[in-house]
């Protein structure tokens, strides 16, 4: 199930914990933004281009940044450069990234018409206050009133994103803003833990006091509290942070925590294919001018041997509830798990955060929130 990622690199402002390669658009005048996007697309549509000619993917995703910020006849050519390269699957999955208050009803429409079947919607968090303190650009009014206009538009799949673990955020809130989530019934719910990334202003703001991550085991309290809430609402948790209506799973997430491959397009976009993983430049002008020159956007390769991609496969693996199958495994491998994993897999075991059912392991309940730990002693 090969996958195909496009990363849009402009966002509307930059928020306070984000470190992923993105351009803000908010304070740029128009005639700059537009130049910026006009590059951008040209550039996209001679990598995709460059494509193995037999590449046709089962699933698409659009993802930044903030896809959504860019104007409509902009994101409409987005779209028609997929349809142009590809002749997707009729039961194909493409999904699309939005931030609230980027999301218009004329926008939405032409996401639906130009084949996207499904939206992730980055809500985080529907108190105000706790969205300037993360440097969103959006309200909760506008939160609901993208996700009222996507309805609208005839998506059936739709995604919300919540954050947990934010400063001065009592159990209670968040409690209340997945009260409020679940009431809009969306198919699928991503949680993710606020992390203090290096370099990012909320980084800073904890080096100077004037914040502070949240406790552990408050932070643990919190997702289990999330996952006990959304499964008595009819979500199957299929991941560590993803939790979906039946058959709402995100197929090209899925095919990622399969190890399967995917191409990745855009600047900082990565690309896996039989062990060799890349990386494209993360800067716009160099990505777009490698391209113009007909040289390669890569910035990064590498090959991995066999044992080191059998390593991440088990990892990728355990990040899915269902786990990991013994036999499936070494058939897809060529290694058998308990002498991969070795020690560290019988710590993990001994101290209940894997169990064995049969042939197949996977993360208990406590493991799943100190997945990193488990992961790093598998490495």
């Amino acid at each position: 199930m090969p996958g195909l990622y496009i990363h849009v690199p402009f966002c509307a402002r930059k928020c306070a914990y984000c470190d992923f390669y993105s351009l803000p658009l908010a304070d740029q005048p128009d005639a700059v933004a537009g130049a910026a996007i006009a590059r951008y697309l040209d550039a996209l549509e001679r990598e995709l281009r460059g494509l193995p000619a037999g590449f046709v993917p089962d699933t698409v995703y659009v993802g930044g940044g903030t896809p959504t910020v860019l104007p409509a006849e902009s994101l409409t050519r987005l779209l028609d450069l997929v349809h142009r390269r590809f002749r997707l699957p009729a039961d194909g999955e493409w999904s699309c990234e939005a931030n609230p208050g980027t999301v218009t009803a004329e926008k939405a429409a032409r996401l639906r018409a130009g084949g996207v079947n499904r939206v992730s919607l980055g809500v985080q968090s529907l108190d105000d206050r706790n969205l300037a303190a993360l440097g969103r650009s959006h309200t909760a009014r506008q939160a609901a009133e993208s996700y009222q206009a996507l309805r609208a538009a005839g998506f059936d799949n739709l995604g919300v994103d919540l954050m947990y673990g934010l400063p001065g955020v009592p159990r209670a809130g968040l409690a209340q803003d997945l009260e409020e989530l679940l009431r809009w019934q969306p198919e699928h719910v991503s949680v993710y833990a606020l992390s203090f990334e290096a370099g990012t202003p909320l980084a800073a703001r904890r080096a100077h006091g004037a914040v502070a991550e949240v406790a552990d085991d408050e932070q643990a309290e919190q997702y289990h509290l999330i996952r006990r809430r959304l499964g008595a609402a009819g979500y199957e948790q299929y991941e560590i942070s993803n939790f979906a209506r039946p058959g709402r799973a995100c197929r090209h997430n899925l095919n990622y925590w399969a190890g399967g491959d995917y191409f990745g397009c855009g600047p900082a976009a990565h690309s896996h294919g039989q062990g060799r993983r890349s990386a494209n430049l993360s800067d716009l002008e160099a990505y777009a001018a490698s391209l113009a020159e007909g040289r390669s956007s890569c910035a990064f390769e590498e090959i991995l041997g066999a044992e080191a991609k059998a390593r991440e496969t088990l990892i990728l693996n355990l990040r899915r509830t269902a786990g990991v199958e013994e036999d499936e495994f070494r058939r897809q491998t060529g290694f058998d798990v308990q002498a991969l994993g070795g020690g560290a897999l019988a710590r993990a075991l001994a101290l209940g955060l894997l169990e064995r059912e049969g042939r197949r392991l996977r993360l208990t309940a406590a493991g799943l929130f100190v997945s990193d730990a488990v992961f790093a002693e598998l490495v």
